[in-house]
């Protein structure tokens, strides 16, 4: 029998908001590290770059999570960000 290879089946835990919203926030400071270190190559610091320019600020991931919250507390979702890290 063929397995199944689609990754939103898997069985593994859920990341939960809070989770999520750290992880997204600790990849920025990663990027904002690569592009700063003088010891990677210039490519690598205009990937970072590059990448950043387009990716939501801690501030903006937060701010996401809290309206999340709130709408998912009056229309019964569940949010996919929170407003705490943890």
């Amino acid at each position: 029998m063929e397995k199944d290879l689609n990754p939103c089946m898997d069985s593994g835990p859920m990341t939960l908001p809070f989770e999520r919203t750290r992880a997204v926030i600790q990849a920025r400071e990663f990027l904002e590290h690569l592009e700063r270190d003088a010891s990677q190559s210039d490519e690598i610091r205009r990937a970072a770059t590059h990448l950043l320019r387009h990716y939501p600020s801690k501030g903006e991931v937060l701010l996401q999570g809290s309206v999340q919250e709130s709408l998912g507390a009056r229309y019964g979702y569940d949010p996919f960000f929170s407003s705490k890290i943890g």
